[in-house]
């Protein structure tokens, strides 16, 4: 048996001098204890060495897709055709298939061969004899930040790390911006606090805040390039009656800074998203077009990659982000989650909460397959998405407009239930006399024993609708009345 070993410095090709010891899986890590023992079992029988880095590069890339590169070809051809009665032990079963197709070679793959290769990679530098242990560690180290490079360069994942890194960010810029603004409020409150009331946009509020500073400024201050004119007037106003605390000038300054640093901030978050609107619509159209580039860009980083997104099915893109309530809802056995970030799509968001589940359900079917198609497709046109958004447009009317005509329905058209029926207790007429009203009990006994009479006899008698009860009973008691006669 002849045993192909790779390396970082060449193809090895050993000879196994005794096969009756791969037998004994578990013990055949003793025979590889010293280069001594290791020399009794397998023996080097040619060693092929790299020219340079760069063959070495390709040997190692063909090797981990499993195919048969050059070099392999050249060394299998030079030395194993020789001896084509001998089996090949190999590491990778994929590569001996290609082997066994093209050379017509027999390979062999088996826990015992995988061990052998563990004990000649063990005693390795006793083994290949003629290279040094320095010269083996130094080409092992290039070949490995060689293929890193390679692995890097050619990743067909590359594009969506600037997504994944992109949504990633606009999320931390918007966790910083809430801090900075609530501390901003919060502290140029004590001075203004009726500011915070009158101007609810942050932007606003933190430009207002860097343009006046103290609030005795306000009257000579010109605020109608940030705010409208009846804003701005009640700002001014309450400026004049304000409750606030006196600050010094070196409080001022602190707060005016904070200021500035959310400005920037905002204005950073404003460019970012339009890089990532940018870089969404470049990549991915369709689903962008779906599902709006944030809730995209969300699901992409929660998958890792456009093309791990793809492989996913509309189920799991539906309930993605929801992982959590899922697992909890599974071990407690409730409901399962109908959405997770395609919750935050506009069309989830539209629709009332009757139909949610429903547009989620469809949406993330549409979705799935815009994924597929940005991920796997040649064309990067948004075609398919516009289509198929128009279709759930649609879809969403019908079902909204559905609804609304269930709720115009006729009353006289609708059937409604009359638990008037339920009482088994003898219906009385509303248009009693008053003379019967003042009667004693002993007067309407009989007048109830009569009429309990007639039920029996006739129950589809008279202007009320009788009990469904009271019927089945009459039907009961007919029946055993006719069976005794």
């Amino acid at each position: 048996m002849l045993v192909l070993f790779e390396t970082a410095a060449g193809y090895a090709i050993f000879k196994v001098l005794d096969e009756q010891k791969l037998q004994q899986v578990d013990s055949l890590w003793k025979e590889f204890e010293t280069p001594e023992k290791a020399n009794k079992v397998v023996k080097l029988k040619h060693f092929e060495k790299f020219q340079d880095t760069t063959e070495a590069l390709a040997a190692a890339t063909a090797m981990v897709e499993g195919k048969l590169g050059k070099s392999l070809k050249k060394v299998l051809k030079k030395v194993v055709a020789k001896e084509a009665h001998e089996q090949l032990a190999i590491t990778d079963a994929k590569l001996g298939g290609v082997i066994k197709e093209k050379l017509n070679l027999s390979c062999v793959h088996s826990p015992a061969v995988a061990e052998l290769m563990r004990g000649i990679r063990n005693q390795m530098e006793g083994l290949i004899t003629g290279l040094p242990a320095r010269e083996i560690s130094a080409m092992s180290l290039g070949l490995a930040h060689s293929l890193s490079r390679y692995k890097l360069k050619f990743s067909p994942d590359k594009v969506d790390t600037m997504i994944v890194q992109a949504i990633s960010l606009l999320d931390d810029l918007d966790k910083e911006l809430n801090n900075y603004i609530m501390r901003c409020r919060e502290w140029y409150g004590w001075h203004f606090p009726e500011l915070g009331k009158i101007i609810t946009d942050n932007l606003a509020y933190c430009k207002s805040v860097r343009k006046i500073g103290d609030r005795t400024n306000v009257a000579s201050m010109d605020l109608s390039d940030i705010l409208p004119e009846e804003i701005e007037a009640e700002v001014k106003l309450a400026a004049e009656i304000s409750m606030g605390t006196e600050v010094s000038e070196e409080d001022i300054a602190n707060i005016m800074h904070l200021c500035d640093q959310v400005i920037e901030i905002s204005e950073y978050r404003s460019q970012l998203y339009d890089y990532l609107k940018n870089r969404m619509m470049a990549i991915a159209p369709n689903l962008t077009v779906m599902v709006g580039e944030l809730v995209g860009a969300r699901l992409i980083s929660h998958a890792g990659s456009l093309l791990n997104l793809a492989k996913h099915p509309a189920s799991t893109v539906q309930i993605l982000g929801a992982e959590k309530a899922l697992f909890r809802a599974l071990k407690t056995r409730r409901d399962t989650p109908k959405y997770g970030l395609i919750y935050h799509a506009s069309l989830v968001g539209q629709t009332t909460a009757k139909n949610k589940g429903k547009i989620s359900r469809m949406l993330a079917a549409k979705s799935a397959l815009a994924i597929r198609y940005d991920a796997l497709g040649e064309d990067t046109n948004a075609e398919m998405g516009v289509e198929n958004r128009a279709k759930l447009e649609a879809r969403l009317r019908y079902l909204e407009e559905k609804g609304v005509i269930v709720l115009l329905l006729p009353t006289s058209d609708v059937k409604v239930y009359d638990p008037s029926g339920d009482s088994t207790l003898p219906t009385v007429s509303k248009k009693r006399k008053i003379e019967e009203v003042e009667e004693g009990e002993e007067e309407e006994k009989p007048v109830e024993a009569k009429a309990k009479k007639v039920k029996r006899e006739s129950p589809t008698e008279g202007k009320h609708p009788y009990s469904i009860t009271l019927w089945l009973n009459w039907c009961c008691r007919h029946t055993l009345n006719t069976d005794e006669h």
